[in-house]
């Protein structure tokens, strides 16, 4: 679960019209920011297809982002609803979306290393956290539990995030057998927090308390 939110970088006022206005999701009527839910429009078969960037052509029906959500949203039929038309539904539909979310939280991760915000191993991520400067631990959820519950003692102040797994963070961080891995303060932080929000609810996941 996330413990702590660093702070945002303010937006443009593009985007802070953009972003204010509310979404309402399709299955369970709850409203709210448009970073707490998942677009999805029809393809030209009529397919419903996840928009995970937001900008894809079309009318648009928004969910939760949360696997919950989605399961009621197709047993409800809410989708044909909401496009007034017949929607066709793939069978890994749900599959779909937990990998895009996941591909959309890795490559923000794979962004914050090359811009130099990540650091990785036990040691120095211990030692970030005891020097305040990580915004962010994350800790493989395949990991051992000793080395997690080592560091989790020192985030006081940084979001924690374990529902990534080890092959994942090694991948998006080009480093072998990567396990703990933290995020610095800053702009990094705030985009790899967005995108893990969105992954969180379409993944099980050890919780890190």
């Amino acid at each position: 679960m996330l413990r702590r939110v660093c702070p945002l970088t303010l937006p443009s006022k593009k985007e802070r019209t953009e972003h204010s206005r509310e979404r309402k999701c399709i299955a369970t009527g709850v409203s709210g920011s448009p970073e707490g839910f998942i677009r999805f429009v029809l393809d030209p078969e009529g397919v419903v297809t996840p928009d995970f960037s937001g900008k894809l052509p079309g009318r648009g029906a928004w969910v939760s982002a949360t696997s919950e959500a989605l399961e009621t949203a197709l047993a409800k039929k809410a989708f044909s609803r909401s496009f007034k038309t017949e929607a066709r539904i793939a069978d890994e539909l749900g599959d779909q979306v937990e990998a895009g979310l996941a591909k959309a939280a890795l490559s923000a991760l794979g962004l914050a290393r090359r811009t130099g915000d990540v650091v990785t191993g036990f040691e120095k991520v211990r030692a970030s956290l005891k020097d305040k400067r990580l915004a962010v631990l994350i800790a493989a959820r395949d990991g051992a539990e000793d080395g997690k519950r080592k560091l989790r003692a020192s985030a006081v102040n940084a979001a924690l995030v374990g529902w990534l797994d080890e092959e994942e963070l090694s991948a998006a961080l080009g480093r072998d057998r990567t396990v703990h891995a933290g995020i610095n303060y800053g702009p990094a932080a705030d985009r790899f927090l967005l995108a893990a929000r969105r992954l969180e609810g379409f993944r099980r996941r050890e919780r890190v308390e």
